[in-house]
Formats: C-alpha cells, sequence, structure tokens
C-alpha cells in the first residue's frame, strides 16, 4: 500500500532525488519550530541591586541610598530601607505604595482563679473577700495583618497582638511608612 501512496513526511519520496527548498520535496519538519507566542518563556533574571536617592536616581559613586548603620524599621518581614521595601517576596519601591492593617486580635477579661480561691478563703473570716472578685486580668490574643502593595506587587506578613496596645504601634509604623512612601 506504501507503493500506491507516498508518505508525504518522507524527505526524498520514492527515490525521486528531489531539490531541497522545492514544494513538497524535503523542506518540512515535524516538531515544534521556533517558541512564539503562547509558549512558556524563560523568567527573566531579577535586575542587579543599584542603590537610588529620591526619584529613582542613580546614586553617585561612592554613596549609598540609607546612611549606614542599618536606618530604616520593620514590621514582622516587611522591612523598609532607604527607598525600598524588602520582604521575602521581592523588593518593591517605596515611593507610592500603598499600606494596610487588619486587627484581627482580641481582648478577653477574666477573674483570674488564684481571685475566687481567696474570696472563698476570706469570705469565711469576713465578708470582704467578696473584693477579691473584683481583681480581673487581662489576656490578648490573634494577629495584625499588615499588606503592602507597590510596583505591581503585593505582600501581607501577620503580626503577633501581645497585648491591647500592639494595633495602635502597628499603626504608628504605619503611619510613619505611610509618609515615607508619598
Amino acid at each position: 500500500m506504501s507503493e500506491q501512496q507516498p508518505n508525504p513526511y518522507a524527505s526524498d519520496p520514492a527515490g525521486q532525488g528531489g531539490q531541497a527548498g522545492a514544494p513538497g520535496q524535503g523542506d518540512y519538519k515535524w516538531g515544534p519550530g521556533e517558541a512564539s507566542y503562547g509558549y512558556p518563556q524563560p523568567y527573566p533574571a531579577a535586575p542587579a541591586y543599584q542603590p537610588t536617592i529620591g526619584a529613582g536616581m542613580p546614586s553617585p559613586a561612592g554613596y549609598s541610598a540609607a546612611p549606614a548603620g542599618g536606618a530604616g524599621f520593620a514590621l514582622g518581614d516587611i522591612t523598609v530601607v532607604g527607598d525600598q521595601i524588602i520582604t521575602p517576596s521581592g523588593t518593591m519601591p517605596l515611593r507610592g505604595a500603598m499600606w494596610n492593617a487588619t486587627d484581627f486580635s482580641r481582648t478577653e477579661e477574666k477573674i483570674p482563679p488564684h481571685a475566687i480561691v481567696l474570696a472563698i478563703v476570706f469570705f469565711l473570716f469576713c465578708l470582704l473577700g467578696l473584693l477579691f472578685l473584683l481583681m480581673k486580668e487581662k489576656t490578648t490574643t490573634g494577629y495584625i495583618q499588615v499588606t503592602v502593595t507597590s510596583g505591581g506587587r503585593h505582600h501581607s506578613t501577620m503580626i503577633p497582638a501581645v497585648d491591647a496596645n500592639t494595633f495602635h504601634w502597628v499603626m504608628s509604623q504605619l503611619g510613619h511608612a505611610r509618609a515615607l512612601s508619598m
């Protein structure tokens, strides 16, 4: 059957010795050619770090963008140094960054067990033992979520709330970060 119908994919159909480049004579290549639109491309390498001064201008040789000595601050795993925000997911520009914080903490107030024991013991001696029931202890649990968006990237981190003032501290740090982002 192969003698009656030539193989269109053969380089030399029926041994005719055709010329390369002539239509139907050996110019067909099976398989994908060059990668084109839609094919996965290799991820471009990150550009090398170049310190900059305000407005993204390169700093002169011999000068650093941020003062030496670790100037800057950190919120969880988000660090602000010079004109950049450094996160585990990459570096973002500080200028134009959007900062947000959400409080996922709660503070509970309850009577501690030792106050209940003291109230029972001193109630037997005098009625002043009931004053021990006025003792309260506050416990704060949860997290404060801090998010930053800049340069087309987004990063979020969770900061554990150790007391009722943790959210106020985070908001003061965010206020400073927002002022630097302008």
